[in-house]
């Protein structure tokens, strides 16, 4: 494990993203809240969260961050949901793990919760988007232009 003792706490903010890909009619299904399991999108939403909150139980070598703050944003698009988490913390290391581990849960979760209609499901993209606080910021847009 990294030692952080000597980092001060600082304000920290990650957020990362994903998507799982399906088919049309399983996101007809979703939007008319018609799946067998359930409500795929809040379900997904809680299981995200509660995952950044055990992230350092799931990883190994991960620190303990005292979470301020893990929000999940899911959007219905054409062909797919995309996935958006961003998590808070004021802490010695990076948050980064914790927005990544919120966006894979998710997306695991509505696999979970609609595969029964749609096995051709597909989780793809999962990646940081931006991190502030620390020694650095940065920022996917920016090192992508």
């Amino acid at each position: 494990m990294v030692d952080v003792a000597e980092k001060p706490p600082t304000d920290r903010t990650a957020v990362a993203s994903g998507a799982i890909y399906m088919r049309p009619e399983t996101l007809d299904a979703i939007r008319a809240r018609s799946t067998p399991k359930g409500d795929p999108l809040e379900t997904a939403r809680l299981a995200g969260i509660l995952a950044a909150k055990q992230t350092d139980r799931l990883i190994p070598l991960c620190h303990t961050l005292p979470l301020a703050h893990v929000g999940v944003e899911l959007t219905l698009a054409a062909d797919h949901i995309a996935i958006t988490a961003t998590a808070r913390a004021r802490a010695s290391t990076g948050v980064e793990m914790e927005a990544l581990t919120a966006v894979s849960v998710a997306a695991l979760t509505l696999f979970d919760m609609c595969k029964a209609i749609d096995r051709t499901m597909r989780i793809t993209d999962i990646q940081v988007r931006s991190k502030t606080g620390g020694q650095s910021d940065w920022n996917a847009s920016a090192a992508e232009a």
